[in-house]
């Protein structure tokens, strides 16, 4: 596979043809990459123009690991840590006043999950972390500390767990005989109060979505990230987001749609049907996501429940959207 394909350390971005597709880069344009992780997306832009990239990741080793690629486009690539909700004041700091594309790759990186360590899988055994930046309350200190009512809010709202109310009780009963720090004792006492399912899909996979969401304060996150990114772009510059799950893909569905002037008008009795609609400043490029190919889910099996969405900020004058 080419070295547009394939970034540092063998991570597979994904959809990775499609993000060029719709960011559509071009020679002296400014981009941001919003999540740089493995730099598979900064990589393929910087090889597509001669073009400059701000890559951003409030996770410091994502910052070191893209070093090597930063030497390799002297003057081209900076490499900002950083949350992507603070995407403003980055690029303010930076002297940037708009841009040209933004790209959002959501969710956790390869990196993240394959490092035990860090603590977001429960494939391995590793201490129960979960903290994108290393800073602040880990997944531990949540399952210690909230009640039975918080962690089963937490697990509904973030994680979509149908039985959050039996798992948080779970937690709560396993925490009063031993301290959980591990993810390995965590996923055991979510498997046991949770029935499986028919698709295969690993009772715990939902209750770590939710604790590491929490941690992360991620749904917050993208909804001031997106909201950044449509103001920051400069007319006919492009924003490209892929999201990895519902929660996620709802959001950004939705501030796009919202940007776009896409969104039901309020019935007839609601007082704000009153007011004059927001002139639109997005033009939606997908009305319904894209989604990837069987032969790349087949290659990167990661890759299967992404959801790429894309828009184009309208000039002052916007023409007519076309059919």
């Amino acid at each position: 596979m080419s070295d547009a394909r394939i970034s540092e350390g063998g991570h597979i971005p994904v959809m990775l043809a499609e993000v060029l597709h719709h960011l559509a880069p071009r020679d002296g344009a400014r981009y941001v990459d919003a999540t740089f992780g493995g730099g598979g997306y900064t990589r393929a832009i910087l090889n597509a123009a001669r073009c400059t990239v701000f890559a951003i990741d409030r996770d410091p080793d994502a910052i070191a690991r893209g070093a090597e690629l930063a030497r390799a486009h002297p003057g081209r690539l900076h490499l900002i840590q950083g949350r992507f909700g603070d995407l403003c004041a980055i690029m303010n700091a930076q002297g940037v006043s708009a841009l040209d594309g933004i790209v959002f790759d959501l969710g956790l990186s390869s990196f993240q999950i394959d490092q035990a360590e860090r603590g977001f899988s429960f494939r391995a055994e590793g201490p129960l972390d979960m903290r994108m930046e290393r800073d602040g309350r880990t997944a531990a200190e949540l399952v210690t500390t909230l009640s039975e009512g918080e962690l089963a809010s937490i697990l509904r709202d973030f994680g979509e767990e149908r039985h959050a109310r039996r798992v948080a009780r779970a937690i709560v009963a396993a925490r009063a005989q031993a301290p959980i720090t591990t993810t390995q004792e965590l996923a055991a006492i979510v498997r046991r109060a949770v029935p499986k399912s028919a698709d295969g899909i690993d009772p715990a996979t939902r209750s770590f979505q939710a604790l590491r969401i929490a941690v992360n304060q991620e749904l917050a996150e993208i909804e001031a990230g997106i909201d950044a990114a449509i103001r920051l772009l400069a007319p006919r510059g492009r924003i490209v987001a892929v999201a990895f799950h519902s929660l996620e893909d709802r959001i950004v569905k939705h501030a796009l749609a919202a940007a776009a002037g896409r969104l039901p008008r309020p019935g007839r009795h609601d007082p704000a049907g009153l007011l004059a609609p927001a002139r639109p400043v997005l033009r939606l490029l997908t009305r319904q996501p894209a989604t990837p190919t069987d032969a790349e889910c087949r290659t990167n099996p990661r890759a299967r429940s992404a959801k790429l969405r894309a828009a184009e900020k309208l000039p002052a004058f916007p023409m007519p959207e076309a059919a």
